[in-house]
């Protein structure tokens, strides 16, 4: 019943948003579509509670790191720029690496390997990490890069609003719908980030009172995490 209120309510903005982009075209005016167009916030946090968007990566990441919530927001931010971002520049100048076909629709299988590959590494470095370096230690750039290499798989919802916009020759449309979705896909994995920090921190203080079962904790929490991560980038890169 969720998922379908979901599905409604992104496909009742969606269809709202061809109706003003066609008016839009036919020289309806700006006043218009600006009005409208901070629902694409709403419907970018709506579209990213769906399946996919790599929540479980940054969930596990994040679950497994020891990042404060400040930190944990900048790879939400980072991951959210560069779903939605990759989207914007396929559409604009790799448009032909994108399957048009009906049931491969919106999907880039080229980055979407890249992208696990990445991934991969990183779950390997996170395995060398919890069995190698000093527990709670992570480098500044390494969670900024993680967002990034989880975004490289384009939004495809985004995808279908650039090319509609495309279609109707009124790009810039399409990229101001785009800037919004990616503002609510934004919100919704920060609130994802956070919750993913706080459970960690949680268990944190349930085992403050030993050190020892603590370090061994994060310790293996880190190990799962990047396990996981390499699992999931070998299946995804063999089997999809």
């Amino acid at each position: 019943m969720l998922w379908q209120t979901i599905i409604d309510y992104q496909r009742e903005i969606y269809l709202t948003f061809a109706g003003h982009i066609k008016t839009f075209a036919a020289g309806g005016g700006w006043l218009p579509f600006l009005a409208f167009l901070p629902m694409g916030i709403a419907f970018g946090a709506v579209h990213a509670m769906t399946p996919g968007h790599s929540k479980s990566v940054l969930a596990t990441y994040l679950a497994g790191s020891s990042m404060q919530a400040h930190r944990a927001l900048l790879v939400s931010i980072a991951l959210s720029f560069t779903h939605v971002g990759m989207a914007v520049l396929i559409a604009l100048l790799a448009l032909p690496l994108v399957s048009h076909s009906f049931g491969d629709a919106g999907s880039a299988p080229l980055l979407q390997a890249v992208s696990r590959g990445l991934l991969g590494l990183i779950g390997t470095w996170m395995l060398w990490s919890a069995l190698f370096r000093p527990a709670h230690f992570h480098s500044h750039g390494e969670g900024v890069a993680v967002g990034f290499f989880a975004g490289l798989v384009p939004c495809p919802l985004t995808l279908f609003v650039m090319t509609f916009a495309m279609l109707h020759q009124v790009v810039v449309t399409g990229i101001l719908f785009a800037i919004t979705m990616m503002i609510g896909v934004g919100l919704t994995l920060s609130v994802v980030a956070l919750l993913a920090v706080f459970f960690r921190d949680q268990l944190s203080r349930l085992l403050a009172t030993r050190p020892r079962l603590l370090a061994a904790a994060s310790k293996s929490i880190e190990a799962i995490a990047g396990f996981a991560l390499l699992a999931v980038a070998i299946h995804e890169v063999l089997f999809a």
